[in-house]
Order: structure tokens, then C-alpha cells, then sequence
């Protein structure tokens, strides 16, 4: 079985010594399951010092990122004919479960890590998709890119020790998972459900199934929403 490649060009390698110490990350590694190649953007950046940014055209706070030098970097990745470019922005589409589905299918995921107050518009044209993890802004690209890498790898056949644990997880179905118990039985007073102890499995079934839409349109009824305009969206094709 072949690897995933994660390329990902940042101004900040260090911040990725992080996914060597998760645990599903670390086994996928140790496995071979996945490869996380770090290209540094420094590296690429033109004259004596390197440089990467510069201010922006028509004045402004902050430094803004170069092409020349994302390009550079983005050029001397060796490229799989199964690849997706992804750049992280706030700009971006919200990142969602089916995306992360829709990619583990892939060979190679190249990741573009934004940085300072932006980057030449002109970088975008390299990538394939432009994504978010959330509406609110970050000082760089690196946490999203860890994300996604986290995300991606979890899908992967031998990375999880129990296969099963993926179906019944939160946002596969477009509802928020139920609630989970275990030992004690009763906890300063809270008592786990009758139903779970029961030995009934089909109630059981119903129960999680109950308790995951309750959830749902109690916390993220924008889901029922955008499952909805699916299917409407469907029945006109």
C-alpha cells in the first residue's frame, strides 16, 4: 500500500515537531502510512537575507509574502499525478469532514501555509482549493496545515487500532455524535443512562440515534440546514 505525502511549504518547520509526538500521527509515521515533507520557505527567499515578504503595493500595515519565493518552493516539490494544492486562508472555503474524505483518496497533499498579514494574490493561482478550519484568523498557516494532516491520516486503513470507531464519529453523517459513558455507573450523583446498561442493542441503537439529532439541532442546526440543500439540490438535477 502506498504512503500519503503531506508537502507543506512554511516559513515555520519547527511547528510541525508537533505531529511526531500525536499519537495517531506518530503510529501512521512509524508505519510508513504517511510521509510529512517540510520544505522551508526561507530556503527559497532572494538575496543576502533571505527575503520572503515585503510591504504591499498602495501602502498598508504589515509585510506581505513574495511570490517568487512560493513559487521556487512550490516548483521543487516532485508532484504525484494523484495531487491536491491547498493553500490556508481565512479567505477559504470552511473545512468540513467530507472534504477530508474526499482527499484521503489521494497520493500527495501539497499544503501552502499562509503567513503575516497576507500573501501576493498571484500565489493563489497555484492552488487547487482554498481552505479555512474556521471563521476567525491565525497568526500563520501552520495550525490549519497540522489540522488537516491530523484529519487526513485518521481516515487512513491501519492507522486507527479499531476501524469501526469511524463510522459513528461526529460530522460523518452531518450530525454531531451522541453522548459517551463508561465506568462508574454513577459519578458525584450522575447516573448513566438506563438504556445503555439495558443489554438491549437495538434500543441502544435508537437511543445514539435520538441523542445525536437532539444534539445536533441543539448546537449546530446549520448542519440540518446544509444536509437539507443537498438533498433540494439533488431532487433539480
Amino acid at each position: 500500500m502506498s504512503s500519503l505525502n503531506f508537502d507543506v511549504i512554511t516559513l515555520f518547520p519547527k511547528a510541525f515537531e508537533l505531529v511526531e509526538n500525536l499519537g495517531v500521527i506518530t503510529r501512521a509515521l512509524e508505519k510508513s502510512l504517511i510521509k510529512v515533507n517540510l520544505h522551508n520557505l526561507r530556503e527559497f527567499g532572494e538575496g543576502p537575507y533571505r527575503q520572503v515578504d515585503d510591504k504591499p503595493y498602495g501602502g498598508g500595515v504589515g509585510m506581505v509574502l513574495k511570490p517568487e519565493p512560493i513559487y521556487k518552493a512550490y516548483e521543487s516539490i516532485r508532484k504525484s499525478p494523484k495531487s491536491k494544492t491547498l493553500l490556508m486562508t481565512p479567505q477559504g472555503k470552511v473545512l468540513k469532514q467530507k472534504d477530508l474524505v474526499r482527499w484521503s483518496t489521494l497520493d500527495q497533499i501539497i499544503i501552502i501555509c499562509g503567513q503575516y498579514e497576507g500573501f501576493d494574490e498571484r500565489i493563489r493561482s497555484l492552488a487547487d482549493e482554498e481552505i479555512s478550519i474556521g471563521d476567525y484568523v491565525l497568526s500563520g498557516g501552520e495550525i490549519p496545515a497540522i489540522s488537516i494532516i491530523n484529519g487526513l491520516t485518521r481516515l487512513l486503513p491501519g492507522t486507527l487500532g479499531d476501524p469501526e470507531s469511524l463510522i459513528d464519529e461526529s460530522h460523518n453523517s452531518s450530525l454531531l455524535e451522541y453522548p459517551h459513558y463508561t465506568r462508574p455507573q454513577i459519578f458525584r450523583g450522575m447516573k448513566v443512562p438506563d438504556v445503555l446498561v439495558s443489554g438491549n442493542h437495538e434500543n441502544i441503537k435508537l437511543w445514539r440515534r435520538q441523542k445525536s439529532i437532539e444534539r445536533t439541532l441543539e448546537r449546530r442546526n446549520d448542519l440540518f440546514t446544509e444536509k437539507k440543500e443537498i438533498f433540494q439540490k439533488k431532487d433539480t438535477e
